[in-house]
């Protein structure tokens, strides 16, 4: 049976960064404070990095891993090959951070390539119950996002990876597919996620994937993100103009968004708040789209002054080209009472009600994404309306008290596949 409601439970989070450098790190970190509140002893388990926040394990983790750019040398290289299947840095690090936490419970996020599933061993050893959150696509494609060349490609499903070293999914680099193609066959047919109990799927979509894949179809279970809509004022009033917030990177197709404001009507603005990889080529393109003094690049923000901006806008955008999971930015916009035109793919459709709380559009196409921008952001009335409804639905959906309970559920669960009660600290 369960912990009981209310039972201290010792969690040790994993994840290879410690601090906020996107999406699943800012879920890890806000769960990991939320179950403080709940009562509950919360530690952490990561990679050396210069940006982690300060943590009493921080001794025990495993040295810096950079792959962006990767080492240069080709014995570093090879080192860091070798590293990516199986770390023995980050295994030793685990070893020696169970002893010192004995934990009731792990929960993993994103442990690929810097900490490996090597860190997986010593938890099984030990009949630690283990949940695994799911923030990508990496148990099903070699290079996480199901993109070859910016296009959609199911080329690998299921468990035929080896089409990733043939397509050059990875950047285009044949030995970078290579390697991405080996390390997620070694890790499938070696069995090196058994050990987790219960994968956590925060899209519908992503669990269907998942079970196409044939990623242990029976530990999957669906549980929505939560977002935490007490620290978010909705907007009152309609807003002015357009809004993108999120990477700068080629899947979340904003050179779609640059090319869809070239036929936006004047006087109707986009701003573009984030920063990543593609930020000086997005700025080039808006120079000769003849855009660029309509296309305004606000950088990384602070939450607050993102929420800010959500209410000043009249609708926020996200125009990725890739199968995105559950994208905070939406629950946020929703937060903020603002509708989201956004893509059609992924677990889009699961979070927005097209004409209802915002609207789907056909990805990397520029004219019907400007069409549905300018249905909304000319008429600021109607879209502070569809916000408000999004909002409605959004403060029962996700709910900070029905997310924690579900991961309950999923502990509980994981030590029932162990043969065993959750057991929790004294």
């Amino acid at each position: 049976m369960p912990a009981e409601t209310g039972s201290r439970v010792r969690i040790l989070h994993v994840n290879k960064f410690l601090y906020r450098r996107g999406g699943a790190e800012g879920y890890l970190l806000d769960v990991a404070e939320l179950q403080r509140g709940r009562g509950h002893d919360v530690s952490y388990f990561a990679m050396e990095h210069p940006d982690n926040q300060a943590d009493d394990n921080a001794d025990l983790f495993p040295p810096r891993m950079e792959l962006n750019p990767p080492p240069s040398g080709l014995a570093a290289r090879a080192r860091t090959s070798v590293d990516i299947v199986y770390r023995r840095s980050a295994r030793t690090g685990m070893e020696s951070v169970l002893d010192r936490v004995r934990p009731d419970v792990v929960h993993l996020h994103n442990i690929y390539h810097q900490l490996s599933p090597s860190i997986l061993r010593p938890i099984a050893r030990r009949g630690i119950p283990t949940v695994m959150t799911l923030h990508d696509y990496k148990l099903a494609c070699p290079t996480y996002q199901f993109l070859d060349d910016g296009k959609i490609c199911e080329a690998c499903l299921p468990r035929k990876f080896h089409n990733a070293a043939r397509r050059r999914c990875n950047n285009g680099s044949l030995a970078a597919s290579v390697l991405s193609s080996v390390e997620l066959a070694a890790h499938t047919f070696t069995g090196a996620y058994d050990p987790v109990d219960v994968l956590i799927c925060p899209s519908d979509f992503m669990l269907r994937k998942m079970r196409e894949a044939k990623v242990y179809p029976d530990r999957l279970t669906h549980l929505p993100h939560f977002c935490d809509l007490s620290q978010i004022a909705p907007a009152t009033v309609p807003g002015e103009g357009i809004l993108y917030a999120g990477r700068l990177s080629s899947e979340k197709g904003v050179d779609v968004l640059i090319d869809a404001a070239a036929l936006l009507p004047a006087g109707l603005d986009v701003t573009i708040a984030g920063d990543g990889p593609d930020l000086e080529a997005l700025r080039a393109r808006a120079a000769a789209a003849g855009v660029a003094d309509r296309v305004r690049f606000a950088g990384r923000l602070p939450s607050g002054e993102l929420h800010d901006l959500m209410r000043a806008s009249a609708v926020v955008v996200a125009p990725s080209r890739w199968y995105e999971n559950q994208p905070m930015v939406v629950l946020e916009a929703f937060g903020c009472a603002r509708p989201v035109v956004a893509s059609d793919l992924g677990g889009m459709p699961e979070l927005i009600q097209h004409g209802v709380s915002g609207l789907l559009v056909e990805h990397d196409d520029p004219a019907a994404l400007a069409k549905a921008l300018i249905e909304l952001a000319t008429d600021p009335v109607r879209a502070h309306e569809m916000g408000v409804a999004a909002h409605r639905s959004a403060v029962d959906r996700f709910a900070i008290d029905r997310h924690l309970d579900g991961l309950d559920q999923a502990y509980a669960r994981a030590a029932i596949n162990k043969g065993e009660v959750l057991r929790h600290g004294s």
